[in-house]
């Protein structure tokens, strides 16, 4: 009898796995205006993304030299959730900085 009800569980077990797939992961930019400093930047991205200082620089340089600066890849949610955050860090500081979200195509 304990044969044939390891063989049920066993049988259990495998039919109700499933495959787990990762959410699709979506990048977080920022873009370059006329009016946001390159210090106020370098505080979103330190504040607002847990970057170094040093990260944080080189982020801001890509957006000040090519118009766009990667912040990060997230989930939709969280990438939804920085994206409101920089929005409101920037308004709340009187300026106009943009931050956008696209899916992370590989």
């Amino acid at each position: 009898m304990s044969q044939s009800g390891h063989e049920t569980e066993e049988h259990v077990e495998s039919s109700t796995r499933e495959e787990v797939t990762e959410p699709p992961l979506y990048r977080v930019l920022l873009h370059n205006d006329d009016y946001t400093t390159m210090e106020f930047v370098v505080q979103v991205l330190v504040s607002l993304f847990a970057k170094s200082i040093e990260e944080a620089v080189r982020i801001m340089l890509n957006v000040h030299h090519d118009g766009i600066g990667l912040c990060g890849l997230y989930p939709f949610e969280i990438a939804e959730t920085k994206v409101s955050a920089v929005h409101a860090a920037a308004g709340e500081n009187g300026f106009p900085l943009r931050c956008s979200m696209e899916i992370d195509t590989p």
